[in-house]
């Protein structure tokens, strides 16, 4: 099974007989609430907003939307909105967080509390996903957000958590490219030296549950065509589902050119915590925001 587009995957998440309950941290947004609501609306999600409790009726006032303000939960500051969503998490009254109106470093530091947090051992990274109109299908970028230079071992928890989340949404093998410039090795190109440890592992089972090609260029990857003029033989080639970037400044800037200059459409979420955490920029769009919703109720 694979996904065409986000209209797939929402239909999708429509079918099941269960909502997902988002706690939305500091939820005093407008932009924030118009893609909650919409959400909700569609039958994706179940707000529980938390933050400052006037503010967040006067937006919803605003928008016109109606909501039973017991239903939210008021707090004095940001760093309190953070707190008792992670809280709303523990205590199994919310599937996966949202961030409103507050610095990400405010949230995460309630994530990665060690006592009260919402921490796994694992490595917390983010996983854009693409609607792009050129490709035939979604297609996953990571991490462009939060590792910033992994190391081979937490690359490996990178594929893993990216791979979570597409078995999350139905397939059964994702086709992982881990990219580089060159399908060589070279000891003076570390990227390469890593995904070929990666290929390795996945071949020898240690990285399970999916297929694993590396080291591979991006055009490889992307064009059977272009792979089959090199000689370059994979099941990964024109087919691959999640993309596995060298670090994050490869990983920010390819999720962004395929936005920007290819008519992209992105859904991000962090993963590897106890559960997924909607993490868009303050320049992110209701849309943007709306389809990382989809995404992180798809993968709880």
């Amino acid at each position: 099974m694979e996904l065409k587009n986000f209209e797939e995957l929402i239909e999708r998440i429509q079918n099941r007989n269960s909502l997902a309950r988002v706690a939305v941290a500091a939820a005093h947004d407008e932009h924030t609430l118009e893609a909650v609501f919409k959400a909700s609306k569609d039958k994706i999600v179940i707000p529980v907003l938390v933050g400052d409790k006037d503010k967040i009726k006067n937006i919803l006032d605003e928008l016109k939307i109606q909501f039973d303000e017991n239903n939210i939960i008021h707090t004095e500051s940001d760093t309190e909105a953070a707190e008792k969503s992670v809280e709303l998490i523990n205590e199994g009254k919310a599937d996966f967080i949202m961030k409103g109106k507050l610095q990400t470093a405010d949230l995460l530091k309630a994530v990665v509390n060690k006592e009260k947090g919402l921490r796994t051992g694992r490595v917390m990274s983010h996983v854009a996903i693409l609607q792009v109109p050129s490709y035939h299908k979604l297609i996953a970028v990571t991490d462009g957000g939060m590792m910033m230079y992994p190391n081979a071992e937490e690359k490996m928890q990178i594929i893993e958590n990216a791979v979570g989340v597409f078995l999350a949404m139905g397939y059964e093998k994702p086709k992982v490219a881990v990219l580089a410039s060159v399908e060589t090795v070279n000891p003076k190109m570390p990227e390469t030296v890593d995904a070929d440890l990666l290929k390795k592992m996945n071949l020898s089972g240690e990285i399970k549950d999916c297929i694993v090609e590396g080291p591979i260029s991006y055009d490889l990857t992307m064009n059977k065509e272009s792979a089959e003029i090199k000689g370059f033989k994979s099941e990964v080639t024109g087919e691959a589902d999640i993309l596995i970037a060298p670090n994050i400044t490869t990983g920010n800037i390819l999720s962004k050119a395929l936005i920007e200059s290819a008519g992209g459409k992105m859904a991000g979420m962090i993963v590897g915590a106890k559960v997924p955490i909607v993490l868009t920029s303050r320049g992110a769009t209701s849309e943007e925001k709306y389809l990382s919703l989809v995404l992180s109720a798809s993968a709880v």
